[in-house]
């Protein structure tokens, strides 16, 4: 069931909350927290509501959209309230905010909140820098954003990492579950040597490649190359290198990967890209603060400064090399 309330107020939207829920019947809303989606354009949102839909199934909660209006038009809220098969297991309630109103989503999210239950901000397309400077993420335990969303995916994800604090997260890193179980199963098997160095290919501007290197960086303390490739989208291949051989989980097709080690039959995997609503899920089962994802962003902090004093070495190496060209024409 969907009900529009336009040129509406908070109260007049809490107030058909509570007539919804007694005229159905409702005693108890079981509800365990608030997700805030803050959509930019009609098409996102609707997605962004069918993955909420999909994760309250496992995550009972209240969802609230905030999407911006015109700017120009005069200050009002556009409601609408979705429930029953048009909301999953939660209530859907959305806020249009046209006018001064569409900077300061806050202010008509926070009459909405659920009380004493936590609250989650999640930015499906484009995010703010500094997720916990964001008024929608001030109010947040958690602040969820996705570097893959970004026009500058790279950038977005190492700005992110410089103001990141506790209980941000990005569905980049939540994208790479099933590639860090699958690794770290591997290296439970024999001969349970020490990684020496590690490679990991993957797409140019793919965050979930460059915090799998940071993840690996961190944790290994081993050197990481990252090898950049058009050929395919997101994570091609990761070799961990051993003395007595290397482990490598490569896919090309990004559904199968194939898993080859030493002294073990070669296996495939299934390794198929996480949905968002996966992705999400897997989000909202955590409310305390992720530190491997910290730790990835550690790592790539790692990386980066390695790449900067890689590049006046190979500066002068190249500038040797025409020197000695030079002299021998």
């Amino acid at each position: 069931m969907i009900i529009d309330l336009p040129s509406t107020t908070t109260s007049q939207l809490n107030k058909k909350l509570v007539e919804i829920r007694e005229r159905g019947g409702v005693v108890a809303l079981g509800r365990v927290l608030t997700l805030v989606i803050a959509a930019e354009d009609d098409d996102q949102l609707e997605d962004a509501i069918d993955a909420a839909n999909e994760a309250s199934r496992e995550h009972p909660c209240r969802v609230i959209v905030v999407a911006k209006g015109a700017r120009s038009a005069a200050p009002r809220i556009d409601g609408q309230i979705r429930v029953g098969g048009d909301a999953g297991a939660s209530e859907v309630i959305v806020l249009r905010l046209y006018g001064a109103l569409a900077s300061h989503g806050q202010s008509a999210v926070i009459p909405l909140l659920l009380p004493d239950a936590p609250i989650v901000t999640w930015w499906p397309g484009a995010g703010p820098k500094a997720p916990s400077k964001d008024p929608l993420g001030q109010l947040a335990q958690r602040r969820i954003t996705d570097s893959a969303a970004e026009k500058s995916p790279i950038r977005a994800l190492a700005t992110r990492a410089k103001a990141y604090v506790d209980g941000d997260t990005d569905l980049a890193w939540t994208r790479l579950t099933n590639w860090r179980a699958q690794l770290v199963s591997a290296l439970d098997l024999p001969p349970y040597e020490r990684v020496t160095g590690a490679t990991v290919t993957g797409e140019g501007d793919s965050p979930s490649t460059e915090l799998l290197a940071g993840w690996l960086a961190e944790y290994l303390d081993v050197p990481v190359r990252r090898i950049k490739t058009t050929s395919a989208q997101g994570i091609v291949s990761v070799t961990l290198e051993r003395p007595s051989g290397s482990i490598q989980i490569y896919r090309p097709d990004g559904r199968t990967g194939t898993l080859t080690q030493p002294g073990q039959p070669t296996r495939r995997i299934a390794l198929q890209r996480r949905d968002t609503r996966d992705c999400l899920v897997e989000e909202l089962r955590r409310l305390a603060p992720d530190e491997v994802y910290e730790a990835a962003l550690l790592g790539l902090g790692k990386l980066s400064a390695a790449r900067k004093k890689a590049e006046p070495a190979a500066g002068a190496a190249a500038n040797n090399a025409k020197a000695v060209a030079k002299a021998k024409a």
